[in-house]
């Protein structure tokens, strides 16, 4: 049997320099620590990470300066793309070691892995200097060619903003520029396996284009789950997770929802005498 390729998905991990509370209250580094010490002891140890986007809370150098040696504890490959929180020039001036990104900051940081059994693709959904996210036409002309040119390969696509309308009010107030034409380019490609994607702070799932959207959870605050279009912007400390992404040639993937932090368990269903009673 082919063996199987494990993708670890984290998200909006919002760093701080100076051992700052993120909104004055979430440690988000000793969150990102916790996260990272999980990912690496697990049992089934993922082949990559990605991360999508999110990465600090406000895009500073120094914040970057926290982050990167954080990141460089995984015991496995990471990928990176910015959130609206980020800022593509100091970005890649802290990242500039990981081939795979861009050189310059004067345009989406966009790329392609290809060296894996999954083909990864790398989108900016970024609007320097705002909230919501988009995918402009150039973009979208360069996904449909780099899609076209291996119709026959798995495909695994990353951005930080999910291109649709989620129910939570105030995360819904800049709607997603070009989703339409979006999701005509991904329906052309039925190699696309997922959508990966961050921003919402909860587990989201969405069809979009004859794939599946799979929205990952934050590594430490969770966005409120009140779906009133009035809602506050608010968020709780509900357990931070992660999505596991298991690849077979045979079974295809399957993404698994997970969470951080030690709980009771396990305990078995069964005992000499069959299901326990």
């Amino acid at each position: 049997m082919n063996s199987s390729f494990l993708i670890a998905q984290i998200s909006d991990l919002h760093l701080k320099a100076g051992g700052r509370l993120t909104y004055g209250i979430v440690d988000t580094l000793s969150a990102l620590r916790r996260a990272v010490a999980h990912i690496n002891a697990s049992k089934q140890r993922p082949d990559v990470v990605i991360v999508s986007g999110d990465l600090v809370d406000f895009g500073h150098p120094d914040e970057y300066a926290v982050l990167k040696p954080e990141l460089e504890r995984l015991q496995m490959p990471f990928y990176l793309v910015p959130g609206n929180h980020d800022d593509r020039e100091h970005l890649l001036a802290a990242f500039a070691d990981q081939v795979y990104l861009p050189l310059s900051a004067q345009g989406p940081m966009d790329w392609v892995v290809e060296q894996y059994p999954v083909r990864l693709i790398g989108l900016d959904s970024t609007i320097p200097g705002e909230h919501g996210g988009q995918m402009d036409y150039r973009q979208l002309d360069w996904l449909d060619g780099q899609l076209s040119r291996r119709p026959d390969v798995p495909t695994v696509i990353v951005l930080h903003h999910p291109p649709f309308i989620t129910g939570i009010g105030h995360m819904d107030r800049e709607p997603f520029i070009n989703a339409a034409a979006f999701e005509r380019v991904i329906a052309r490609h039925p190699q696309v396996e997922r959508l990966l994607c961050g921003h919402l702070h909860r587990p989201m799932q969405r069809r979009f284009g004859g794939s599946v959207m799979c929205v990952c959870p934050g590594t430490s605050h969770q966005i409120v789950l009140d779906l009133d279009e009035a809602a506050p912007a608010h968020f709780n400390l509900e357990p931070a997770g992660y999505v596991l992404h298991r690849w077979h040639p045979e079974q295809g993937l399957v993404s698994h929802n997970a969470v951080f932090g030690e709980h009771e368990g396990p305990y078995p269903f069964y005992d000499a005498n069959g299901l326990i009673d």
